[in-house]
């Protein structure tokens, strides 16, 4: 019995160490959080293969293209892991191979991307802030992290007809390396802020969001949107009318964590979901001190693999007007999604190519 208990002992004194340097070396805060209601793959959501014969182009030219937009040139433009941005023609729906040139590189990670009224790429780049790229590749950094020392990890961005650039801010805590622990520590610190190019002003609108990511602007400007991928959730910030300043929930309860979003100027805001939720994280929800000792590992241990294609279309009300997925791994951890001429382009955190699917005529 006594040798039993030595080793007993031991045993025990391996686990306490082991848990107290898991402890010491976290950086996480964690609270008790309300993991979203619903969310399974029924219904609206319901599991299909509607993405599984879309078109792959630019395979190998890079890791990564989290954004694709068109610009007033005509050109396409995708930015990719190692900080390049590219640009390429497209012919009904083709990426044109032999048109791929070198736009710029950001030396940082370009995320979300949009053109302003001059022609100018306007860039939420993850490490070196907000960023505007000339037509002719000069680069100019409109907010710096410097600017304000609580910015981490600039994420996605929309411009307003009057030039008002709209844009996330995922954490106060992490940067893009780190994206995870946010999604662990449940402490909601993201944020929806602007800035004015003609006067130079950067202010903050909405605060306390659960990693805050895409930004679309609506109809005439009159609301904005910013999803929060770990609340399951698009907020939106009126910006006209009686309701000026005031938030709501435009959609709640989704199945996956939205990254960007995107209007098509019409009728349709297409949302990117790179990843169903976390069961694990919600069943811990209840137990901080776990999610801290979760701090403690490698956040290689930590970021989820997953073959899922998901997108999904959404009516001005908010309602689920389009379900595309994919189980099969054929394009998968989709980042965004752009409409352009009856043709869809996605773009992915993990892919090394882009993919495009002809527009869907049916959900």
């Amino acid at each position: 019995m006594g040798r039993f208990l030595g080793v007993a002992s031991i045993v025990i004194l391996i686990l306490a160490a082991a848990v107290l340097a898991l402890y010491i070396r976290s950086p996480l805060e964690p609270i008790v959080f309300d993991p979203p209601k619903g969310g399974s793959l029924t219904g609206e959501f319901a599991v299909n293969e509607r993405l599984a014969g879309l078109a792959i182009y630019l395979e190998n030219r890079g890791t990564g293209p989290e954004d694709i937009v068109k610009g007033p040139d005509g050109h396409f433009y995708a930015g990719y892991q190692d900080g390049r941005i590219i640009r390429f023609s497209v012919s009904e729906g083709r990426a044109v191979e032999g048109s791929i040139q070198a736009f710029v590189n950001t030396g940082g990670r370009p995320l979300g991307m949009q053109f302003d009224g001059a022609g100018n790429l306007i860039v939420a780049d993850a490490f070196k802030g907000l960023l505007s790229v000339s037509p002719s590749g000069e680069i100019s950094t409109l907010v710096d992290y410097a600017d304000d020392s609580t910015l981490r990890f600039i994420d996605d961005v929309d411009i307003a007809d009057d030039g008002t650039i709209w844009f996330s801010d995922v954490s106060t805590r992490f940067g893009l390396h780190e994206y995870i622990y946010d999604l662990i520590e449940a402490t909601a610190t993201g944020r929806l802020l602007s800035f004015t190019p003609s006067n130079g002003r950067l202010q903050v609108h909405v605060s306390d969001l659960y990693f805050a990511n895409g930004v679309a602007l609506g109809p005439h400007d009159s609301w904005v949107l910013v999803n929060e991928t770990g609340a399951s959730r698009v907020t939106r910030l009126w910006l006209k009318g009686p309701k000026t300043g005031s938030t709501d929930v435009f959609i709640e309860g989704l199945p996956g964590m939205p990254d960007n979003i995107t209007f098509n100027g019409v009728d349709t805001f297409w949302l990117a979901m790179p990843a169903l939720r976390s069961k694990e994280i919600d069943a811990l929800a209840e137990y901080p001190f776990i999610r801290k000792l979760l701090g403690g590992l490698s956040v290689s241990l930590l970021v989820p693999t997953s073959d899922l294609g998901f997108v999904v279309g959404l009516g001005l009300d908010g309602t689920v007007t389009s379900n595309l997925q994919s189980m099969s791994g054929v394009y998968h951890t989709i980042t965004s999604v752009n409409e352009y001429d009856g043709y869809l382009w996605l773009g992915s955190l993990a892919m090394p190519s882009i993919g495009v699917l002809a527009l869907p005529v049916a959900y």
